[in-house]
């Protein structure tokens, strides 16, 4: 999507469509008093016919008097004094279908005043370019389909253009990681293996000068000792990727800090296998890793000083006769020994030898996402994700994050008292804890081997992907990634 930061005299503004925006009781913003003045009224003439009187929906107006707009569309933002960037992104959300719905492909927003600031504009163009997503790469576009928006405008006052224009330089970026992130969650398992992820994340530092690429095949692995990740991949005909991506946009002396992405292309769940209902959603089990993919690419075209590196183990989990067994007991790269009391809970078994793996670069910081447990999707929805560290610094970075964002999280406990749930009388430690507060069991399992660094782990499973008929990836937690970044980075924000 083209996104582009306009000035001058919104009368004068030659667009298929001006967008803007009502508070409740026909109080205009103040980019649509100005408009009306244009018009010689004809906005309030509009509104005095009893439609936005709470300040909630749509009205769409052609052929205004006195203005080179085409269309002017009116959105309702509710009371004046409770306005803010999330009632402007969910009204743009409306006024973005209806566009589509009469095909069209270009529009000018004019934001009202106090959310004409680098946050509210960078949200605004955020919402319009996820709203132009279409997955297209094994399916033909309809006919009939609706028409998403290729160019947004967006109008603000001189004072705010240089914080405005830094916004939209985001947005874009942002909304180009969202993107690649979705595109790989939609794939077909068939198309979107272990492999193909390690040749995608090869692209990627062919296209971009300041990413190097390194991907472990499984002989690499096998001589570290990483026997956790390994054992997943042994069920499967597609060989396990352990694939590592490098960007150094800060300091040479700077330590950087690591992404780590559960990359389960596709989970039957093993010998423990799942049920058939809904079992093809299981390509989005690599969500998190896919989400590293979306990660970097937004740090490397946002320019970020910061190195960051990227690490996402991949693989299959499908039941074979040399797949993992229940009782088996694996030696994972830290030397630990996990007996494997579940197949299903395979994510966490090559998540913590990348998690070890990572020592060797001494990282600031490590956060993993993983599509790791139904728990958390019982414990709280769908709505944030699931945030677990010992670090309340860290939690609070990334809680600030990901408010920032508009993609919270949640932050759960993960105290000592859960870790005897892990108990073997096999191995040093056991794959799952029970039925018994699953999500918390699973992050307590990774935390034992993040020991050398800061960690957090957010458990992506609710918000990952939707369900029902718009199922799909959404591209979470990349929003809050690259927001976390930006912060870390030291890069202005403000206007």
């Amino acid at each position: 999507m083209e996104l582009k930061i306009v000035g001058g005299d919104l009368a004068n503004a030659k667009t298929p469509c001006l967008i803007l925006g009502v508070f409740d009781k026909r109080k205009l913003s103040r980019p649509a008093e100005a408009v009306d003045k244009a018009s010689d009224g004809a906005v309030s003439a509009l509104l005095k016919k009893g439609d936005l009187d709470g300040g909630k929906g749509w009205l769409l107006a052609y052929d205004l008097p006195g203005l080179a707009a085409e269309r002017v569309l009116l959105i309702g933002l509710g009371k004046r004094k409770e306005s803010d960037r999330g009632k402007l992104t969910k009204a743009l959300g409306v006024a973005l279908s209806r566009l589509a719905e009469i095909r069209v492909d270009k529009a000018l927003l004019a934001p009202p005043e106090r959310l004409d600031n680098y946050v509210s504009v960078r949200a605004a163009a955020l919402k319009a370019a996820q709203a132009a997503y279409r997955y297209e790469e094994t399916k033909k576009p309809k006919d009939d389909a609706s028409l998403p928006l290729a160019a947004l405008d967006i109008w603000v006052d001189k004072r705010v253009r240089a914080a405005a224009a830094r916004a939209l330089a985001h947005a874009g970026a942002i909304a180009e990681g969202v993107a690649l992130a979705r595109e790989l969650g939609n794939l077909p398992g068939n198309r979107c293996t272990p492999s193909y992820l390690a040749e995608r994340s090869v692209t990627l530092a062919d296209e971009h000068p300041g990413l190097t690429t390194e991907v472990l095949e499984e002989d690499a692995m096998q001589a570290l000792g990483m026997g956790a990740l390994l054992s997943v991949s042994r069920g499967s005909r597609q060989p396990a990727k352990l694939i590592v991506m490098t960007y150094r946009g800060g300091d040479e002396n700077a330590k950087p800090v690591a992404l780590v992405g559960k990359g389960l292309t596709f989970d039957a769940g093993g010998i423990s296998i799942k049920p058939a209902t809904d079992m093809d959603e299981m390509k989005y089990d690599m969500a998190g890793g896919a989400s590293v993919f979306g990660a970097m690419v937004a740090a490397m075209r946002m320019g970020l000083p910061i190195n960051l590196i990227g690490v996402v183990p991949a693989s299959e989990n499908l039941p074979d006769g040399n797949a993992n067994k229940p009782g088996d007991v694996v030696t994972s790269l830290s030397g630990q020994t996990i007996e494997i009391l579940n197949t299903d809970a395979e994510g966490r078994l090559i998540l913590c030898d990348a998690l070890t793996y990572l020592e060797r670069f001494e990282p600031a910081v490590v956060l993993d996402m993983a599509t790791l447990t139904g728990a958390c999707i019982v414990a709280l929805g769908r709505h944030p994700s699931g945030l677990f560290t010992r670090d309340d610094k860290l939690a609070a970075e990334i809680t600030y994050a990901g408010e920032a964002a508009d993609d919270r999280v949640w932050r759960l406990p993960l105290w000592d008292d859960y870790q005897q749930q892990l108990d073997s009388n096999f191995a040093d430690i056991a794959n799952i804890g029970g039925r018994d507060a699953g999500a918390v069991t699973a992050a307590c399992f990774l935390a034992r081997f993040t020991k050398a660094y800061r960690w957090a782990h957010l458990d992506i499973a609710g918000t990952a992907w939707v369900t029902g008929k718009e199922k799909g990836a959404t591209g979470r937690p990349v929003p809050l990634l690259s927001e976390f970044l930006i912060r870390r980075s030291g890069v202005e924000t403000e206007s």
